[in-house]
C-alpha cells in the first residue's frame, strides 16, 4: 500500500490484518517518506514483479524511490476528478540493481479477469476453499443457494464481508461477459 505519508497508518489495520491473516505480504510504503522501502526491496529482490494499480496510486514514484537512476515520469493526482494522469504510457520491463525485474505498468481504469469461468472465481479467494465443500450443492455459486458454506461463514464471521462482496462483484462481472 503506497502513499501512507498521506493517511493514518492505525485506520489501515484492520485491512493489512485482513489480508496478512490470508497469507499475503502487506507491505505500507511510502515513496515521499521512504516508509517500506527496504522490506518492499527484500520482497522484489530475485524476483519477477509486476506493478499493477489505477493511475495514481504511485507506482512510478515508487520504483524511482527502490531503484535511484531510474527517472520515470510521474504526474500529479488532478484535483478537479481526483484521479491519476497517466503518465506511463506502456509496459516497461526494468532490472533491478538489487537482483531481480519489475514490470511497470500503465495505470488501469477498470480491471477484468481473461480466460477465467465464473465457477473459477472461488478459487481467487483462498479464505473460501474450507467452506466451499460445506455447500449443499456441488455447484454452488455461493450467492442464492441455501445451504452455503461460504455464506454461512460469511455470517459467522469467518470470512470478510468486504471480501466475499468483492467475490459477488467479480462473479456478477463474469457472468455478465459471458453472456456476450
Amino acid at each position: 500500500i503506497n502513499k501512507v505519508d498521506l493517511i493514518d497508518v492505525a485506520a489501515l489495520q484492520p485491512l493489512v490484518g485482513l489480508y496478512a491473516q490470508l497469507g499475503y505480504d502487506v507491505v505500507l510504503t511510502s515513496a515521499v517518506s521512504g516508509a517500506g522501502l527496504d522490506r518492499l526491496r527484500m520482497l522484489l529482490q530475485g524476483r519477477q514483479t509486476v506493478f499493477a494499480g489505477q493511475s495514481g496510486v504511485g507506482k512510478s514514484a515508487l520504483l524511482n524511490a527502490i531503484q535511484p537512476g531510474l527517472e520515470l515520469k510521474v504526474g500529479e493526482v488532478s484535483e478537479w476528478s481526483r484521479k491519476g494522469r497517466h503518465t506511463t504510457r506502456r509496459a516497461e520491463l526494468l532490472p533491478l540493481d538489487f537482483g531481480g525485474w519489475i514490470v511497470d505498468t500503465p495505470g488501469i481504469r477498470q480491471m477484468e479477469l481473461w480466460d477465467v469461468l465464473p465457477e473459477e472465481v472461488e478459487g481467487f479467494f483462498v479464505e473460501f476453499r474450507p467452506f466451499v465443500p460445506k455447500c449443499k450443492f456441488p455447484d454452488c455459486s455461493h450467492t442464492h443457494e441455501s445451504d452455503c458454506g461460504v455464506k454461512r461463514a460469511v455470517a459467522h464471521g469467518l470470512i470478510s464481508p468486504c471480501r466475499y462482496e468483492s467475490y459477488c462483484r467479480i462473479l456478477q462481472d463474469e457472468l455478465e461477459q459471458d453472456e456476450t
